[in-house]
């Protein structure tokens, strides 16, 4: 054999350096996952296990948070792929110290951490903070569809339910009456059909039916009395502003609610929580609305939950909650970067109340503005007393405005582009609207994870003096 290659030994007695640490480079990710993990507070977790435990001993908690978040931001999402990459993967392998637990233990440790998930997320946040990485002040908030686990195709509407519901039960008369007629005939000229079986069936099918018409029927009273409560406040102010001016309103009156179930309304018999919602060019998936506010210069996540709407408009005042909540050392939140999807006048307000600036449009900005326009010199000061509308337009027109608008695009879109194109996750594992939410921010926590060790890398530190200095 030539002398001129390299030829692998696979009987070598050691395969790798002996000791883990020199498996990798030191700037590798599992080693900046593993020292992030070692600076949170998993007291919480530790403290679920019995003292009594019986059987082999658990794995530590803070080898599996890591192995679960390594696996995420590196698109290895499912329990299994992550059973099979504790063998297969050297940056895995030296997280678990060479230990391989199970499928059944990944999956059972991860919906064990699920209530400690919102002190980590936090806690994350708080790291990049200290490491000079994060720093609030304008935050972009928008909304991306992710497929439920469920097929539209299970879906029934309150129409096809009556009109299925109806066919069935003639059917089940049908049956019984064939039942009764077989029964009188001898055994050689019996009905090759299993009658008691297709009777049975159709019962399943008609008690699966009632549960999803009675679903239906919920939330269109649900629906009908928050469009009647909102319809009301409207008219309300409709009303007050006339009586003010002594003049008519401008514009039409808030059309009133009908309290009719619509046959449109929908359930998905597989995930009743999830919806049907637009994925675009006239094509629709049973979806969550899934919501992120995003540090415009840090570009991590600082906010997020999940929504059954596919409507952005009522997601603002949630995140202005979170946005309130958040620890004073992350900063204050000054402005608020929102595409037309959540302009409101109510929302403008809810903003401003807040102690921010909103830069929200009251339309949808067009591509390939004429040079006209975008040359145009900005509208007079808005007179005073003028409406939170007016002072908002005005801001959009100037040039500073125009500026801080457009740092949107590039903030939250690509956030999501990441989630769904680089690490992979496009759509939830889980079912149920709570589940959901967990699983959420499990995502945000990996994006989050990845992130900051990009703009770690960015500085060209090195990763123990840094973790010294806020260890």
């Amino acid at each position: 054999m030539s002398t001129k290659f390299r030829i692998p030994d696979r009987k070598t007695p050691f395969m790798f350096p002996p000791s883990m640490e020199d498996w990798l480079p030191e700037e590798h990710l599992a080693h900046f996952v593993v020292d992030i993990v070692s600076r949170l507070d998993l007291s919480d977790l530790r403290s679920s296990y019995s003292e009594q435990m019986r059987g082999q001993k658990a794995y530590d908690p803070g080898m599996m948070v890591s192995l679960i978040f390594y696996c995420l931001i590196t698109g290895i999402l499912s329990s299994r792929k992550m059973e099979r990459a504790t063998w297969e993967s050297i940056p895995v392998r030296f997280i678990t110290g060479d230990l391989h637990p199970d499928h059944d233990t990944i999956a059972s440790f991860r919906n064990r951490m699920k209530d400690s998930l919102d002190k980590i997320f936090l806690k994350i946040l708080l790291i990049a903070q200290e490491m000079g990485m994060l720093k609030l002040g304008t935050v972009s908030l928008d909304g991306t569809k992710m497929k439920a686990n469920a097929s539209k195709h299970k879906a029934f509407s309150y129409e096809y339910a009556c009109k299925l519901e109806k066919q069935l039960k003639e059917e089940l008369e049908q049956l019984l009456t064939l039942s009764e007629a077989v029964e009188e005939e001898s055994e050689a000229n019996k009905s090759e059909l299993n009658i008691p079986e297709e009777i049975r069936r159709r019962e399943d099918r008609l008690a699966v039916i009632e549960q999803a018409k009675a679903e239906i029927v919920r939330r269109e009273k649900e629906r009908y009395e928050k469009e009647k409560a909102e319809y009301e406040a409207k008219m309300e102010a409709r009303e007050s502003k006339e009586r003010e001016t002594g003049k008519k309103a401008r514009g039409k009156a808030p059309v009133e609610p009908k309290e009719e179930i619509s046959g449109k309304a929908q359930v998905n018999l597989t995930d009743e929580d999830s919806r049907i919602m637009p994925k675009g060019k006239g094509t629709f998936e049973q979806s969550y609305n899934a919501q992120a506010g995003v540090d415009v210069d840090s570009h991590m996540i600082v906010t997020e939950h999940v929504t059954q709407s596919s409507n952005d408009q009522e997601e603002l005042k949630p995140a202005l909650s979170e946005l309130k909540e958040l620890p004073e050392d992350l900063g204050n939140v000054e402005k608020v970067l929102c595409d037309a999807g959540y302009y409101s006048e109510s929302n403008l307000k809810a903003v401003e109340e807040a102690g921010m600036e909103p830069y929200i449009p009251a339309g949808r900005e067009k591509h390939n503005e004429p040079l006209k326009s975008r040359m145009e010199v900005a509208a007079p000061e808005p007179e005073a007393g003028a409406g939170v509308q007016e002072r908002t337009a005005h801001r959009m027109k100037t040039e500073a405005g125009r500026k801080e608008y457009g740092k949107r695009k590039g903030t939250s879109e690509p956030v999501f582009g990441i989630i769904k194109k680089v690490m992979g996750y496009s759509s939830f594992m889980t079912r149920g609207l709570e589940k959901v939410q967990k699983e959420w921010t499990l995502v945000c926590i990996g994006y989050n994870l990845k992130r900051l060790f990009t703009l770690f890398n960015a500085t060209k530190g090195v990763l123990s003096p840094v973790f010294k200095v806020i260890g």
